[in-house]
């Protein structure tokens, strides 16, 4: 992902300030757990979404080794995605990258959602990112192909994200500026969307889900009671995490409910163990039902 700038937002009582803290690869934001956490257990009967066809799509990123934007790697995982969302369409991005957009028309014309996830990598020699990168593309791949039109109202929109990653040698404090790439082209384009989900840390075994602070809480709520109707409700606890500038930032600035699906706890953040030791079909599975479920039947202008 990013170098993750986690925005711990204190209220100063004296002028109305803000204290940021950038969680840097030699400081850890989270008191790292290791990334052999159990298995995420569901409860539920409810069998929509295919963990094992979302795993394999993992793996085949994995395959092709570290993804840096804009890398021959990375754009020949582009061009395979492509392929593989319906409705498949490209835009640019600058620095000669590439969202790849997919598309599942509603019935509900005119009125549509994001389901977005990045599938670059960070660049650092050897870092395939399982988790980073490419769980949360692989569920999203999962969902584009699986969902269809006839159960959805909203259209939803499956933007693969290009360039979240900041270009190699950029300061950690710079990442706001020049991160985000394929998010920000995306955001001035899908501005009118409803709601906005992110896909990220979704891989990790052991997963827990919860609510990051500038997440939007009444579409969080939405997602919750998704998760519980699908047996997933351990997963997406009440507690919440501090706030993250991640992919679904460039909405909430454009004023669309967005919310981050993002495992804070992960010990192999930015580092080599993040490969396929450290994740799972089951934690695939938790986050892909309860977004199936989500999108199969929250109406963004009921809440």
């Amino acid at each position: 992902m990013r170098f993750l700038v986690v925005l711990l937002i204190a209220t100063i009582a004296v002028g109305g300030g803000f204290v940021v803290l950038v969680a840097t690869d030699n400081v850890p934001f989270v008191s790292g757990s290791d990334s052999g956490g159990a298995p995420v257990e569901q409860a539920a009967a409810v069998d929509r979404f295919d963990e094992r066809a979302a795993f394999a799509f993992l793996e085949r990123q994995v395959e092709l080794g570290p993804r840096p934007a804009g890398s021959e790697a990375s754009r020949k995982l582009g061009d395979w995605l492509l392929g593989e969302v319906p409705r498949g369409r490209l835009q640019d991005v600058p620095g000669d990258l590439r969202n790849v957009i997919g598309e599942v028309p509603g019935s509900d014309a005119g009125r549509y959602v994001v389901v977005g996830a990045h599938y670059d990598t960070k660049d650092i020699p050897g870092f395939v990112g399982a988790n980073d990168g490419a769980a949360g593309t692989a569920v999203v791949l999962e969902l584009a192909q699986t969902l269809q039109p006839e159960e959805i109202g909203p259209t939803v929109f499956f933007v693969f994200f290009d360039g979240e990653e900041s270009p190699a040698g950029t300061p950690d404090d710079e990442f706001a500026e020049e991160g985000l790439r394929g998010s920000k082209v995306a955001a001035q384009f899908l501005f009118e969307a409803e709601a906005m989900v992110n896909v990220d840390f979704v891989g990790e075994k052991g997963l827990v889900l919860p609510r990051e602070e500038s997440s939007d809480p009444e579409l969080w709520r939405e997602l919750r009671a998704a998760a519980d109707r699908v047996g997933y409700a351990d997963v997406f606890p009440s507690e919440t995490q501090p706030p993250v500038i991640d992919d679904h930032t460039p909405f909430l600035e454009a004023g669309v409910p967005a919310i981050d699906l993002i495992d804070f706890d992960f010990g192999c953040f930015h580092q080599q163990c993040d490969d396929l030791s450290a994740v799972s079909p089951e934690s695939l599975d938790a986050a892909g039902e309860s977004l199936m479920e989500l999108l199969r039947e929250f109406d963004p202008r009921s809440g």
